[in-house]
């Protein structure tokens, strides 16, 4: 099998399943996987989910970047937590119903490395993400586990299309649309938005627990 591997997962989605509960979460990363299956592309296939991340394969880089940009339409129109993802091109081995090769592992490093709303990539598909007008940010040489070379990584400028009222709920890590939020609070001069009164008292009890790291996951 040859194509372009992509992995999307949910940032945040620990903090949103210890908020709002298992089966929330669970719902959330069914309809996450419904969405990403309704908007692959002729060809493209979903291989395999994995909580609250899929691992897609798309026959070429660039119907992979209209496949993600689609995908980060899609999504901020729902409250779930920001996305992020890895891109890959390159070969893979089917067997007994999962998939194997060096490009599947590299597509998996990279992802991990992105941070919530961001798109990261090999140089194969930032180049023609080049091609097509994409901005594209060369991150430089990257160690990644069990690879013997450093990999250029690059961020491609295809997420953060959502409406800039959107914010996030720093309890359950959800984006949520600040103008519609069921609580607000403000602390040490910032304001902070949530996505139900649950997660405002949660907030409001213990308000240096959510605000002292800011983690993407």
């Amino acid at each position: 099998m040859t194509g372009t591997f992509c992995i999307i997962d949910m940032a945040g989605f620990t903090a949103l399943t210890e908020a709002h509960g298992d089966q929330v979460a669970a719902e959330l990363a069914r309809s996450f996987a419904l969405t990403v299956r309704a908007t692959l592309p002729p060809g493209g296939r979903l291989l395999k989910t994995m909580g609250d991340a899929v691992l897609v394969v798309v026959p070429d880089p660039g119907a992979a970047l209209e496949f993600v940009t689609r995908i980060w339409r899609e999504m901020p129109a729902s409250e779930v937590p920001n996305l992020r993802a890895g891109m890959n091109h390159g070969d893979a081995v089917e067997l007994d119903g999962d998939i194997f090769g060096a490009a599947v592992n590299l597509t998996a490093r990279i992802a991990a490395l992105a941070h919530a709303d961001q798109v990261l990539a090999s140089a194969g598909v930032a180049q023609v993400a080049t091609s097509r007008g994409v901005s594209v940010t060369n991150l430089g040489p990257v160690v990644v586990k069990n690879v013997v070379d450093a990999v250029e990584i690059y961020s491609l400028g295809i997420a953060g299309v959502g409406s800039a009222a959107q914010v996030i709920d720093p309890v359950c890590r959800m984006r949520i649309d600040s103008a519609r939020a069921a609580g607000h609070l403000r602390y040490q001069g910032r304001d902070y938005y949530f996505c139900s009164l649950d997660c405002t008292a949660r907030f409001a009890e213990r308000p240096l627990s959510y605000t002292r790291f800011q983690q993407d996951s």
